[in-house]
């Protein structure tokens, strides 16, 4: 981009068409430890049934960070998170056939006129009212197996899944209930009105699904990770990729770990120039593993602040959760623990003990078994540690834990501090679990 000034802190309200591009541009800069602040569009459901959008997400557009080279790191403090939506429904998807090429998410294409990435109008409410501006035809790609609508009440902390009734009225004024921000492309999925499940409480925890940097080649915002990636390689749509190629690019943006929420810290590769950082896809809650594929999708606000660390290459997303979010056997000592250790140590002849923090490192692939081996791999290089001594140190001091079935994993463990000295983060970690 041409030189500007950088800000002190970039607003951001615009959105990509769905697929991460390093050749589009970006907003900003926005200075080494300045902030961004993001209106976000909710995520899967509605891009999922606005065919234009190519990416199966609708994320925002991707700011430059004043002196983020390739090989860098961003550091992404997550400030604050705030649901804007009032209501939004989700559930367990099905694609329908004949309404894409290869891939429902990424290359939707009308029914009847054959259009690729047709654009949409609503006509009324219920699963069949997106229709082809073209031709008319119902044109969505995907519709649900089983569906929910679900309220929040006005401090967003609870949820309840609502009657027919309910979700009818809600579907004719999807846009104000879900808080649609103006710039948005996308149909709002409440729309569609489901109520397969109904009087249901569920408590809200919002997060990211999708938080990162820019690929280094034009991805599908969705498929930025091992798994849903996985379906670029030789597709037959614009977006197809070789395993290597995929593999190189990605940075992994689309987690879904439900971790990635307020007072969590994200260290995020930076494989192109400034960065790109982006955000979206917020969820009022989920459980480990997204099982049903699928969430609460909603708008929100957002607060990040973003530091630039030079010369630290990381080949995926590094997550330092807030420390109850962390596994029982991986929450930092206390005190009184290390005083106990050390004594059963010295009753041993040994005079001292380890000093560790707590890191989480995202693996990603195809399946888990693939995602957690890329976990592993990635942890061990980075750590500088063997693959069999991070197994261990993950069995003993942490977990592997499911962000995304089928293919998104966090490995956690305790590191000694001086691999976090080594990689320059050891401040870092010490303020996430030790300032207080």
């Amino acid at each position: 981009m041409g030189f500007r000034a950088a800000s002190e802190t970039v607003f951001v309200n615009t959105f990509t068409n769905g697929v991460l591009d390093p050749a589009q541009p970006m907003l900003g800069p926005v200075r080494d430890g300045g902030y961004i602040v993001a209106n976000t569009a909710p995520g899967c459901w509605g891009p999922m049934i606005t065919p234009a959008i190519r990416g199966g997400h609708e994320v925002t557009q991707p700011v430059y960070v004043e002196g983020a080279e390739v090989g860098d790191t961003i550091v992404i403090r997550i400030q604050s998170i705030r649901v804007t939506s009032a209501a939004t429904a989700s559930g367990n998807d099905q694609s329908m056939e004949g309404r894409f090429l290869g891939d429902p998410y990424c290359a939707g294409k009308c029914p009847e006129c054959g259009t690729m990435y047709p654009e949409t109008r609503i006509e009324g409410i219920g699963p069949t009212a997106i229709r082809c501006v073209n031709c008319g035809a119902d044109v969505t790609p995907f519709t649900f197996t089983n569906g929910y609508t679900i309220a929040f009440d006005a401090n967003r902390q609870l949820g309840v899944t609502l009657p027919q009734e309910a979700a009818e009225q809600i579907a004719k004024d999807g846009h104000q209930y879900m808080c649609i921000p103006d710039n948005s492309k996308q149909n709002p999925i409440v729309t569609f009105a489901p109520h397969d499940i109904v009087g249901a409480v569920a408590r809200m925890r919002p997060f990211l699904g999708q938080l990162g940097t820019t690929p280094s080649r034009a991805i599908p915002d969705s498929h930025n990770a091992g798994d849903f990636g996985f379906f670029l390689i030789g597709a037959p749509h614009d977006y197809a990729l070789t395993k290597e190629q995929l593999n190189e690019a990605r940075t992994d943006g689309h987690m879904d770990v439900n971790r990635v929420r307020e007072g969590a810290v994200l260290l995020c590769p930076v494989k192109v120039t400034g960065g790109g950082v982006y955000l979206g896809d917020m969820h009022a809650l989920q459980g480990d593993g997204e099982i049903a594929g699928h969430t609460c999708d909603v708008s929100g606000v957002v607060t990040l602040q973003v530091h630039v660390l030079k010369g630290l290459s990381l080949e995926g997303p590094v997550l330092l959760p807030v420390e109850e979010d962390l596994p029982y056997l991986a929450r930092p000592l206390s005190q009184q623990e290390k005083h106990m250790a050390l004594q059963q140590a010295n009753a041993w002849g040994l005079q001292e003990i380890e000093e560790t923090l707590p890191i989480s490192v995202i693996g990603s692939g195809e399946n888990l078994n693939v995602a957690t081996d890329n976990g592993l791999q990635r942890a061990a290089k980075l750590l500088d540690m063997t693959i069999p001594e991070v197994m261990n140190r993950a069995t003993i001091t942490g977990a592997i834990q499911i962000g995304r079935h089928p293919g998104v994993v966090t490995v956690t463990l305790l590191a000694p501090v001086n691999r976090f000295e080594r990689l320059g983060i050891l401040d870092l970690a010490r303020q996430q679990y030790l300032a207080r």
